[in-house]
């Protein structure tokens, strides 16, 4: 079976080592196998506050500390780069 590393906080490290008594990779390919089922059949919806939720406190910090001109900013510039590759996609054709 393909093994694969996980990257976890330390204070959640820190908790699973006070129970040693749980198989912590069953409960990861457990967690694995289910999300794929839902991604599968297409019922994999999270809401905003889930999914800032999961990234962490601090990502979520740092989207309210951002100005909103930066993330405009931000926009512009990946939207003249995608018009750059697509243009440069369509002329190549």
């Amino acid at each position: 079976m393909p093994n694969i590393t996980l990257s976890i906080p330390p204070g959640v490290y820190k908790k699973m080592k006070e129970h040693k008594e749980v198989r912590w990779s069953e409960v990861a390919r457990r967690a694995i196998i289910e999300y794929l089922e839902k991604l599968e059949k297409g019922g994999l919806e999270i809401s905003s506050k889930d999914l800032l939720r999961m990234l962490g406190k601090d990502f979520e910090k740092r989207i309210k500390e951002t100005p909103i001109e930066k993330y405009e900013e931000y926009y512009e510039r990946a939207r003249g780069a995608e018009w750059k590759r697509l243009k440069s996609f369509t002329t190549q054709m």
